[in-house]
């Protein structure tokens, strides 16, 4: 089973992920892999603004993310129709809110979802969980994490609050559509966990 948590920069993705499997025995595996991954490592250099005008085109980025996540696929592909659980902090989503937001646009959500799942063949999530953060909230803890750890420093769109703005509106749009799949909009821990019991259930 995958499990998508979605959510803007200071959403509280990693303490929804942590919370949860303190209660399931579940994998975790974040986007973008800093640590491992050519594209993601591209990524986190243009956004701390140290590969040129890079970041202006927002389909170079979404690209970058895109293989990124291609990098995974043999990875994600055995929790596909599978009891097993693996929490994404971020998935493909991200890629489709965040281009949106940047182009104003929503008609590159469709280039996203045939970029990533048609043309890379990712697999499809059973699930995607938005963290209903208020951006403001969100924002003040973005800036709380930077100011407590050198290493956490917001990158371009972490300081971009309209940014943040128009990508949190991209979201809850993907949710109401059920872009890609089964949605739910909730911080709530507990009701995550009964839509995974449900989910499991089914397989």
């Amino acid at each position: 089973m995958i499990i998508a948590i979605e959510g803007i920069d200071g959403a509280g993705k990693n303490t929804l992920v942590r919370a949860i499997r303190e209660r399931v025995d579940a994998d975790v595996l974040a986007f973008p892999r800093y640590d491992t991954s050519a594209p993601a490592q591209l990524v986190q250099e243009a956004l701390h603004g140290r590969m040129g005008d890079l970041t202006d085109s927002a389909y170079a980025m979404a690209t970058l993310f895109a293989l990124d996540r291609h990098g995974a696929r043999a990875e994600l592909e055995r929790y596909v129709d599978s009891a097993d659980i693996v929490l994404l902090d971020r998935y493909v989503a991200s890629n489709a809110a965040y281009s949106a937001a940047r182009l104003r646009d929503d008609a590159v959500m469709d280039w996203v979802h045939q970029l990533e799942f048609e043309r890379l063949g990712l697999p499809v999530p059973d699930l995607q969980v938005l963290l209903a953060t208020e951006p403001a909230t969100a924002a003040q803890r973005a800036r709380s994490r930077e100011a407590l750890d050198a290493t956490r420093e917001r990158d371009r769109y972490e300081r971009d609050a309209d940014l943040q703005q128009r990508t949190y509106d991209a979201y809850l749009r993907l949710a109401e559509q059920g872009w890609a799949g089964r949605w739910l909009v909730t911080t709530d821990a507990d009701v995550i966990l009964q839509e995974i019991a449900h989910i499991t259930q089914g397989l």
